[in-house]
């Protein structure tokens, strides 16, 4: 009895134990880790990974995916310097980039919703265009002197970056969002099981254009954050940052069968990767190495999914049965 306590308390928190457990392991194996330059470096360089994660876990949990977002990332990035150069409006720049990336989730939300077209397929159509449209504008050529537009990504305020309460306000508000809505609610209930959902009167369609709307917005924030941060307008940038995200997503606990997942294991699995990035790049491990680890921490992490999801499927069987033949 005793022990099945134990094993439900470390399932139900592994993903935080696991985080505790590197954190210690980190320090151990380099002392320049603790420093607060280096902590804080980590912090700023996992924003736009977990801000962009937030949108994967929602789209996730309603039994959707979003491959298009580091391409609608720079599309909406360079297209909010252009607006920078012209207004010298860092709010008006970032309003673009909001506006841009959510027309390009707004059409994702329309091949999904109305044509029916797979959200794998849809959202990779959209990633070769927006792509394709951050090079046109471009003509392919990174876009320089940003001016002030570097301090969303280079600032401070005090000790704390300003991406950092960037990441801080948003995980609160996604927090809120999934724990204390009705539209929260309604994405388990989505991913769990879609047919349901419907026949219990959630509103599917417009929870699915809500939530690409958000992950819209969250894109089009990453993309000033991001092309701020590196001092540069990068139609080639962001690549692979999809895979960020769902990285982050799927190591907190996130079910890529959809119904499952949370916020703060969402944060946990972020900052796992990127002490794993971090120690890795401290102890001048190989980045084809690094590579082939995270490559295994994903596999080990969805094969981890499906037996806990196989083994709780197995429980509700059996509970059923039991009340069977006890009736």
């Amino acid at each position: 009895m005793k022990n099945s306590k134990v094993a439900q308390v470390f399932e139900k928190y592994s993903i935080y134990i696991i985080l505790v457990a590197m954190f210690i392991l980190c320090s151990i194996l380099n002392k320049n880790f603790l420093s607060s330059r280096n902590i804080i470096n980590i912090a700023r360089q996992l924003t736009v990974g977990i801000i962009l994660a937030y949108g994967e876990m929602l789209l996730v949990i309603s039994g959707l995916i979003d491959l298009s977002v580091g391409s609608v990332l720079a599309l909406a990035g360079c297209l909010s310097i252009y607006t920078y150069y012209g207004t010298h409006s860092i709010l008006v720049a970032m309003l673009v980039s909001i506006l841009v990336a959510v027309g390009c989730n707004l059409i994702n939300a329309v091949l999904v919703t109305h044509f029916g077209v797979p959200a794998f397929i849809a959202t990779l159509a959209m990633q070769m265009a927006a792509r394709g449209a951050a090079l046109y504008s471009t003509n392919g050529q990174n876009l320089l002197q940003l001016g002030d537009y570097v301090k969303v990504g280079q600032g401070s305020i005090g000790i704390i970056p300003v991406p950092v309460i960037f990441m801080v306000l948003i995980t609160v508000i996604v927090w809120y969002i999934l724990n204390h809505t009705r539209y929260g609610r309604s994405l388990y209930a989505i991913g769990g099981n879609e047919a349901a959902a419907v026949a219990s009167g959630i509103n599917v369609k417009r929870s699915k254009y809500i939530t690409y709307i958000i992950n819209g917005i969250l894109a089009g924030i990453a993309g000033v954050i991001f092309m701020s941060r590196v001092n540069a307008g990068l139609p080639n940038g962001a690549v692979g940052y999809e895979m960020e995200g769902l990285t982050a997503a799927i190591v907190g606990g996130t079910s890529f069968s959809g119904g499952i997942g949370t916020t703060m294991g969402t944060l946990a699995g972020a900052f796992i990767i990127g002490f794993l990035n971090n120690i890795m790049n401290l102890n001048g491990v190989d980045s084809y190495i690094q590579q082939m680890i995270k490559g295994l921490i994903i596999a080990v992490a969805v094969v981890f999914d499906i037996r806990s999801k196989s083994r709780k499927t197995r429980k509700i069987i059996l509970t059923e049965d039991d009340n069977k033949e006890k009736k």
